[in-house]
């Protein structure tokens, strides 16, 4: 018995995808993010955010959690807002899915939608100026906010390195804050300095790779910018997957595997398996699947 929702944020299994995998490949593991409690990785760092900050007593009984985000971390903050009695706005893209916005609104948090994907850098500015009026505003700032790598270094990466060992070959993790890719990336390679970080973003909007920003469909990832926690010098590639493929392979891993997942974790997978049919066998590739494929049915 837990009588604390918020306990059960992580500890998540890690499977092996055999079905999606061609023979002669490494091994793909993922790390199951969706059975998180709100159904996302983002989970993880609105719990660990939120407590970081009332132990810092930078957030307060009363305050207000003001997060610009394209979904996932929205939803996050809206569950761990109504857990410990929070009032929670939130501020996002009109480009996302309906059931992101419905289960955001049914967790009792405000929305407020932008027009466009690439209206978040300016909505996260307009979100200081906010703060700096009313001191009341607690601004958890995941695009740059160092607790952001930190939860995944202390939580997702140890799991990992628990679950799998040290003789992992190479983590592949899309980018979206790319809190997961930092801290995950730094765990697994302190304990194997060898292993390869790979970044995925979308084709459509390769700005990691040195290209404008586009629309895309891969919710979650490439908000337009390359966000201040992300360390180019970190990361030994970057993959770039088109939208259309993310959601096929997303729809495979539903029908092929029994994982009801999100268009991201069609991304990170469809770039392990390219990077498992580089390796070949004998070696171990690790990914996530994000978040539950319910709140995409509406686009797929």
């Amino acid at each position: 018995m837990c009588s604390d929702l918020l306990r059960n944020v992580g500890n998540t299994p890690l499977l092996e995808l055999r079905r999606v995998v061609p023979p002669d490949c490494a091994r793909v593991f993922a790390k199951a993010e969706f059975m998180n409690p709100s159904g996302s990785i983002k989970d993880r760092i609105a719990k660990y955010i939120v407590e970081k900050a009332e132990e810092r007593g930078d957030l307060k009984p009363g305050a207000t959690i003001l997060e610009v985000t394209s979904g996932n971390t929205g939803i996050g903050f809206a569950m761990v807002g109504a857990e410990k009695g929070y009032r929670v706005v939130i501020m996002m893209p009109k480009s996302v899915s309906v059931e992101r916005r419905k289960m955001i609104e049914s967790y009792g948090a405000e929305l407020e939608l932008l027009e466009d994907l690439l209206q978040i850098q300016h909505a996260v500015e307009r979100a200081i100026e906010l703060a700096k009026e009313n001191p009341n505003i607690f601004l958890p700032r995941q695009f740059s906010n160092p607790d952001n790598p930190q939860a995944h270094f202390e939580t997702t990466g140890q799991e990992i390195l628990k679950q799998a060992g040290p003789d992992m070959d190479a983590f592949v993790m899309g980018v979206g804050t790319g809190g997961t890719l930092m801290g995950v990336g730094r765990a697994l390679r302190q304990a194997n300095p060898n292993i390869r970080i790979v970044a995925v973003e979308p084709a459509e909007s390769a700005v990691m790779s040195g290209e404008s920003p586009g629309k895309h469909g891969i919710q979650g990832f490439a908000d337009g910018f390359i966000p201040e926690i992300v360390r180019l010098d970190e990361i030994d590639e970057i993959i770039k997957i088109k939208t259309q493929d993310a959601i096929d392979m997303a729809k495979r891993l539903v029908k092929a595997e029994g994982l009801f997942v999100g268009i991201s974790a069609g991304a990170n997978s469809l770039a392990a398996i390219q990077v498992a049919q580089r390796l070949g066998k004998g070696k171990k590739v690790i990914t996530t699947l994000p978040d539950r494929g319910e709140r995409y049915l509406s686009i797929w």
